[in-house]
């Protein structure tokens, strides 16, 4: 595959996908060759906890409805020939977008929290005997842990959120065909 998705999405205060973020991205050099930002109405007038970050004046966003929004994204993916799609926490993203599904979903997470797959996890840090971190595995824990920058500080704006977790695997160092497709 030569290239793949990484989408994150945010929701508002009825738990209905208000934002949605992706990034098309080179499986060999895991860089951003598009990005594309999806704002959905009405759902963004219930307002949601990271309401605040929905706009930034750096950011081309697509004010769409969610009907609009699955079908472009679905003409986007179909576009770049991409069939494998990434998230944080891909089981949330993936319920939100049901017309999403014939694409094979992965989760970062999946790699991120896990001792066996995530060389800065140490012996020191606490962990389940499943090699999972018993805390501090959200994104922005994550990137700091990774990234050795302890000043980062999660934006919560989907397409930020997918350039974030896009690092991420770029970071851990596993090609894109070796995490699990979710079942």
């Amino acid at each position: 595959m030569p290239y793949f998705a990484v989408i994150d999405t945010e929701t508002n205060w009825n738990n209905e996908l208000m934002s949605i973020g992706t990034v098309i991205a080179d499986s060999k050099t895991f860089k951003a060759v598009k990005v594309r930002y999806h704002v959905l109405m009405p759902e963004i007038e219930v307002g949601g906890m990271f309401s605040d970050a929905l706009f930034d004046s750096k950011l081309k966003h697509i004010l769409c409805t969610r009907k609009e929004a699955m079908e472009d994204l679905i003409y986007l993916l179909k576009e770049y020939g991409v069939s494998s799609v990434f998230a944080y926490n891909a089981a949330f993203d993936r319920r939100l977008m049901p017309r999403l599904r014939a694409f094979d979903w992965y989760d970062i997470m999946s790699f991120a929290a896990y001792r066996q797959h995530n060389k800065s996890i140490t012996a020191f840090d606490e962990c389940f005997k499943t090699g999972r971190l018993k805390h501090g595995y959200g994104v922005e824990a994550m990137l700091r842990r990774l990234s050795g920058d302890n000043t980062y500080s999660e934006t919560h704006n989907a397409l930020y959120d997918a350039l974030d977790e896009l690092e991420i695997m770029r970071l851990l160092g596993y090609a894109p065909d070796r995490y699990v497709k979710m079942v």
